[in-house]
C-alpha cells in the first residue's frame, strides 16, 4: 500500500507541511495548476485543477491521504462560486480513493463573536465569505463517505509570507526599512499563528487516528498580542524604530467604496472591532502546545525578508 501524501496547494502552508513531511523522510506529492518554481526538484509533481473533477480524481490517485491548503482569489463572489465546486470534487475523489483528507480552514464561519472561538459555536451565513466557509463545512460534516479532519487557523504569518495582515506592508516593510501600513485598528488583541507551526500541526492530524476524523481543530497560537505589539518586535529584532501609518475607519469606507480589494478586506472588519482570540484548549488537550514564541517567529520572519 502506498504511503505517499498528496499535498494539494503549494502556499505558505503547503509548503511548511511538505518541509515538515520531508524533514521525516515521508513520501509526498505536490498537485496544484502548474509546478511552483521554488518546489525542490525530488518532489513528485501532479498538475491539477480543483475545478475539475476528473483532475483532482487523477490526482489523488494512489495517495495514502491528501492534504489541503488551498486558496482562491480574496472575493465573496468568487469564493460562493468556487469553494463548494472544490470540496465536493476532493470529497468525491477521496471517497473514490478511500483516503483520508486533512483540509486547513480558517475561522470566517463564525462571523462576529464576543467571545472566544471555540470549535462548537454555530456556522454564520453572514454574506460572503462566512457563508462560503459555512456552506462548504456542511458538506465535508454531512459526507459519510470520507474521513475528515479540519484544521482551523487564524491570521498567520511567517518567513517569506507576504499575504498577512503582518506580512508584506507590516513585517516584511520594517525589515526594508519603512513605515508598516496596517488597515483596521492596530491595538486590539489578535491571535496570529505561525505558518511553521501550521505545517506541523496538518502532520500531526495526518498522523492521527480516526477519532481525530470528522472533527474540527483549532490551531493553537502563541499567547495574543496586538498587532502593533508584533510589529514592534519586528521593529526591535531589525534594529530600528516602529513607524506605523494606520488607515482611520473613516477613511477605509471611503477606499472601499473605490478599492475593490479594500472591500473585500472590510467585509470582514467584525474580525478586527473586538479582541479575536482562538480557544485551542482541544487541540493542547490531544496533541501539543509547544508553538513558537513571536520573539523567534518574527525574528526569522525578518531575517527572511532582509534575505
Amino acid at each position: 500500500m502506498s504511503d505517499e501524501i498528496v499535498m494539494l496547494g503549494y502556499g505558505p502552508v503547503g509548503r511548511a507541511t511538505v518541509a515538515a513531511l520531508r524533514a521525516e523522510g515521508r513520501a509526498v506529492r505536490v498537485a496544484q495548476r502548474s509546478r511552483p518554481v521554488d518546489l525542490p526538484a525530488d518532489v513528485p509533481f501532479t498538475r491539477c485543477d480543483v475545478l475539475d473533477a476528473a483532475s483532482v480524481r487523477a490526482a489523488v490517485t494512489g495517495a495514502a491521504q491528501v492534504a489541503v491548503a488551498i486558496g482562491f482569489d480574496y472575493v465573496g463572489s468568487v469564493w460562493e462560486k468556487v469553494w463548494p465546486v472544490a470540496m465536493q470534487n476532493m470529497l468525491d475523489a477521496c471517497a473514490a480513493e478511500n483516503i483520508r483528507m486533512v483540509f486547513l480552514d480558517n475561522l470566517y464561519m463564525y462571523g462576529p463573536q464576543d467571545a472566544a472561538l471555540v470549535e462548537t459555536m454555530p456556522l454564520s451565513d453572514l454574506p460572503h465569505k462566512p457563508a462560503a466557509r459555512g456552506r462548504i463545512t456542511r458538506m465535508w460534516q454531512q459526507d459519510r463517505r470520507v474521513r475528515v479532519a479540519a484544521l482551523r487557523a487564524p491570521d498567520f504569518y511567517g518567513p517569506d509570507v507576504l499575504l498577512s495582515h503582518v506580512g508584506e506592508t507590516g513585517l516584511a516593510a520594517i525589515a526594508k526599512g519603512k513605515p508598516a501600513t496596517y488597515v483596521f485598528p492596530p491595538d486590539q488583541p489578535h491571535d496570529f499563528a505561525y505558518v511553521p507551526d501550521i505545517g506541523r500541526a496538518m502532520v500531526t492530524l495526518l498522523d492521527a487516528g480516526d477519532d481525530a476524523f470528522g472533527q474540527v481543530w483549532h490551531m493553537p497560537c502563541a499567547p495574543t498580542l496586538t498587532s502593533r505589539e508584533i510589529l514592534a518586535i519586528g521593529a526591535r529584532q531589525a534594529g530600528v524604530p516602529l513607524k506605523l501609518r494606520v488607515i482611520p475607519p473613516f477613511a477605509l469606507a471611503l477606499l472601499a467604496a473605490v478599492v475593490p480589494s479594500l472591500r473585500e478586506l472590510r467585509e470582514m472588519r467584525f474580525q478586527w472591532d473586538r479582541p479575536y482570540h482562538v480557544d485551542a484548549a482541544k487541540w493542547r488537550a490531544r496533541f501539543w502546545s509547544d508553538v513558537t514564541p513571536f520573539e523567534t517567529g518574527v525574528a526569522a520572519t525578518i531575517a527572511s525578508f532582509r534575505d
